[in-house]
């Protein structure tokens, strides 16, 4: 039996619970693989960065949605604070 793939983001690994929702979307699978890898990134951050589970559920739904859609990124997003040091800014617990 061939193991699905999932890519990972350029900084992110994806977290099981973001892998299970893709794998289980087969044409979801096809647009994540051929996002970039800070595409893939932008996406398993802005998924992973909140604070409540409920929220992070609501991000997962959204961005399978958004992935079918053609959306390439999260909207709205100021970037990765991890990958992009002026989006810090944008997240308190990343202020000094």
């Amino acid at each position: 039996m061939k193991e699905t793939i999932v890519a990972n983001g350029i900084l992110h690994e994806v977290p099981d619970d973001i892998k299970n929702e893709i794998k289980a979307d087969i044409s979801v699978l096809e647009i994540w693989n051929n996002l970039t890898s800070i595409q893939r990134n932008e996406w398993i951050c802005w998924v992973t960065i909140v604070k409540k589970s409920e929220t992070r559920e609501e991000r997962l739904g959204r961005m399978m949605e958004d992935l079918k859609n053609g959306k390439r990124q999260p909207c709205c997003w100021p970037g990765c604070p991890h990958r992009k040091p002026s989006s810090q800014k944008w997240f308190k617990q990343f202020q000094i």
